[in-house]
């Protein structure tokens, strides 16, 4: 079965940066779209960013676009994200996650994404 495991979440001042690491392991990797998401107000994880791992693609949430960037290794299955100039209301838990889809409609949400890692709690306070 694939795992994902998260990690670099941690405490971070407000305008500060912080890069979140995204390992895969186990099974046979068949999901082409790699995302970011990250626990919301409501029950659905809210989207923060995806990357086609096929041909390097990427997509953002209007509320991280130019703040925020993904980015995968070229030799492991491995994605990152990095974060600039962060603000309190970043902070939360978040989490990666793996999907077979690429289509816009597919890849947005948190219902299509198939494994899950646990979660890096983010925190950005002074």
């Amino acid at each position: 079965q694939v795992q994902l495991v998260e990690s670099g979440g941690g405490l971070v001042q407000p305008g500060n940066s912080m890069t979140l690491s995204c390992t895969v392991s186990g099974g046979t990797f068949g999901g082409f779209t790699l995302g970011w998401f990250r626990q919301g107000s409501g029950k659905e994880r809210e989207f923060v960013a995806t990357l086609n791992y096929v041909d390097g693609s990427t997509k953002y949430g209007d509320s991280v676009k130019g703040r925020f960037t993904i980015s995968r290794d070229m030799e492991k299955i491995m994605v990152f994200l990095q974060m600039i100039r962060l603000r309190p209301e970043c902070t939360t838990v978040y989490y990666c996650a793996d999907t077979p889809y690429t289509a816009v409609k597919d890849v947005l949400t948190a219902r299509g994404y198939r494994y899950w890692g646990q979660g890096t709690q983010v925190t950005v306070s002074a």
